[in-house]
């Protein structure tokens, strides 16, 4: 069976590392260092099944680049993955349906691995 596709946009590159190594057994993991790029590979990858997004990152934040990514994707599940609690720009992204959750580093594998199932299970 083919391997989901995921990307994964962090400006931090232990981040990027992290993630890969807990998820590219069950996945195809792809890696940006930023909103700009995420955009980019959107474009040119049509495989890409669900998005993840840190939120605090230079030049453009995880709600901005999710927001400029669904107008390229709009079917994909989004979501953000940050360090920090709650912020009212991340319940307005709910709220607005902009992300499907949030979720919380250190993240935990069997919960994001458990959504990314229930969200592409076809």
């Amino acid at each position: 069976m083919e391997k989901k596709t995921i990307l994964y946009v962090d400006d931090e590159s232990l981040n990027l590392l992290l993630f890969k190594m807990n998820f590219e057994k069950q996945y195809t993991v792809i890696t940006c260092e930023s909103g700009k790029e995420g955009l980019e590979v959107l474009r040119t990858n049509k495989d890409i099944k669900v998005v993840i997004s840190d939120m605090k990152m230079p030049q453009m934040n995880g709600t901005e680049f999710i927001a400029s990514a669904k107008e390229l994707a709009e079917h994909l599940n989004y979501y953000i993955l940050t360090g920090f609690e709650i912020s009212d720009e991340i319940q307005h992204a709910l709220d607005k349906g902009l992300i499907r959750r949030y979720f919380q580093k250190p993240f935990n594998v069997k919960e994001i691995t458990q959504e990314i199932e229930e969200v592409t299970a076809n």
